[in-house]
């Protein structure tokens, strides 16, 4: 095999890997990685490392491959560190290659070098490694793409030594590895038997069921079972339409709370799902004496710590065509569709006016992004989401992820979609809106502004905490910061004219790139996780 150097190696391979979009922010020990830069590979620079792992990620599900990203070492991997968490948590992959300094240097503790840059990632990325020897290099990015994108698909990390890309080393040949763990035919035929002869089934589709693109195989097992159909709590992808009589709503991330709303099922199904995902602790079981558990998912560490329940190991989209297969067509009764929110009061604008109007105008096949967590409930109980991968949000918590997260997914496909995100969000990472407008991403963002963070504020009336402090925001013009950004934008906080900006907002048309409209709302915190009192989603 001839030789040639570490970068032609690896250059070629991220081309027979179809990763030639590239996301990053450079540093000094990577600019031997760019030199003679091929035309047909693009750099898109974030202005912020945790912005580049997002705009990545949201490339990487609208591509369903995964995306490359560069990292300038240490600081800007530790920069980094929340997004990746998020990309682990949603079961992105990414192959992130990190500069190190020159290997003659390591020994000195040099300026810029990475100490142990293996385990600094740990334990949010799949594989970590430093290469041995530059020659090695290829070989280890190779693997590295295999772990990431075999099940369940995650981010993995490579660093490499600046002086490694112009080192003597061997192609990697290209090849396939196809993924696929097949569930225990005897317990499926155990779990059909159960769900044959149980009264009232129900099904939690988790995140798992978007990223194995299973949604259709999720629908048909649903109507064969006439069951129920939940999403999991905080769950950061679609999975099932929204309007689907079967579809009850949002599972909520409170013991207690999620028991009572599974009590009245006797077999229930999680499907890719981590079900018990809780925010806040409450003396109670998992579930109720008399509900039955059975879990799949591709992820063996997520069966193991579930504390209830009998998990099957597969991937989706086989086992819930061949466990359709199996269960006997139902003559039990469906369960009554939810209960349609009355209208939002008119007068002022509230985020109930803002999405009732959003619902109304966004096109059934749009994909939504959201990061306004004091929204989401309202957000969840009014946007009816259907298509498959059609919404998109943080599984982890961590902020930041969506405003950019939006700009990969939109450079994806070069279709327009719509992210709504609050105003304490996008202060994470505003400044994807720059990469937004220089490659004219086609984004509608649509800022709610609540004058702080909601979400937090709401949660401490909770705990018996008010005021909570550091939770207020006010003074910022986001429509002016977007067009300094080089984003079109307009400011609204007037319930009568907010028809006619979000009409425009959703306009533009894919070739015009970013456009963002400042919604300044009422109200808004919301009660969080109170239960069906509350009248949010949670309930159902």
């Amino acid at each position: 095999m001839t030789e040639r150097t570490v970068l032609e190696c690896a250059l070629e391979f991220f081309r027979d890997t179809g990763m030639t979009t590239v996301f990053g922010n450079p540093g000094s020990t990577e600019l031997r990685m760019f030199r003679d830069w091929p035309g047909d590979f693009t750099y898109v620079l974030g202005l912020q490392e945790s912005v580049a792992v997002a705009m990545a990620a949201g490339h990487a599900i609208g591509t369903r491959r995964a995306a490359l990203v560069s990292l300038h070492s240490a600081g800007g991997v530790g920069h980094a560190l929340g997004a990746v968490f998020n990309a682990h948590r949603d079961r992105v992959p990414l192959v992130v290659v990190a500069g190190q300094q020159s290997r003659a240097l390591l020994q000195l503790r040099p300026f810029l070098g990475a100490d142990e840059p293996a385990r600094f990632p740990r334990p949010y990325v799949k594989f970590s490694r430093q290469p041995e020897r530059a020659a090695d290099v290829p070989a280890v990015l190779a693997e590295a793409h295999r772990i990431a994108m075999a099940p369940p698909r995650g981010p993995v990390f490579v660093s490499v030594p600046e002086d490694d890309w112009d080192r003597p080393a061997h192609p990697v040949a290209p090849r396939a590895v196809h993924a696929s763990y097949t569930a225990d035919p005897q317990a499926l035929r155990g779990l059909a038997a159960r769900l044959d002869a149980c009264a009232h089934p129900a099904l939690v589709v988790g995140p798992g069921v978007d990223d194995e693109h299973a949604l259709d195989e999720a629908r048909a097992l649903a109507e064969r079972l006439r069951a129920a159909v939940w999403i999991s709590p905080l769950s950061g992808r679609s999975g099932f339409p929204e309007s689907h009589p079967l579809f009850q709503g949002f599972l909520p991330p409170v013991a207690d709370q999620l028991a009572a709303r599974l009590e009245p099922y006797d077999v229930v199904v999680a499907l890719g799902a981590p079900l018990f995902t809780y925010h806040v602790h409450t003396e109670s079981p998992p579930l109720r004496p008399g509900t039955e558990l059975f879990h799949l998912d591709c992820d063996p560490a997520q069966a193991a710590w579930l504390p209830t329940g009998t998990s099957i190991v597969t991937t989706l989209k086989p086992a819930l065509t061949r466990l359709t297969s199996l269960v006997a067509g139902s003559g039990r009764t469906p369960p009554p569709p939810r209960t349609p929110r009355p209208p939002a009061a008119p007068g002022a604008l509230t985020p109930e006016l803002l999405f009732d109007l959003l619902q109304e105008r966004l096109p059934r096949d749009r994909v939504l992004v959201e990061e306004a967590p004091s929204h989401r409930d309202t957000l969840h109980a009014r946007v009816r989401v259907d298509a498959d991968g059609g919404f998109l949000t943080t599984g982890s918590g961590a902020l930041g992820w969506g405003l950019p997260l939006a700009v990969g997914r939109a450079l994806a496909d070069r279709r327009r979609l719509v992210c709504v995100v609050g105003d304490g969000s996008a202060l994470y990472s505003v400044q994807a809106l720059w990469t937004a407008a220089r490659h004219r991403a086609p984004v509608t963002y649509v800022l709610v502004d609540n004058g702080g963070y909601g979400a937090v504020r709401a949660l401490g009336r909770r705990i018996g905490i008010a005021p909570v402090p550091g939770t207020d925001i006010g003074g910022i013009d986001f429509a002016a910061l977007a067009a300094s950004f080089g984003c079109p934008s307009a400011y609204v906080d007037d319930a009568g004219t907010l028809a006619r900006a979000l009409d425009r907002a959703l306009a533009a048309e894919d070739d015009e790139g970013p456009f963002l409209l400042h919604v300044r709302v009422t109200g808004g915190d919301g009660a969080l996780y109170a239960g069906h009192d509350a009248g949010i989603p949670w309930a159902g």
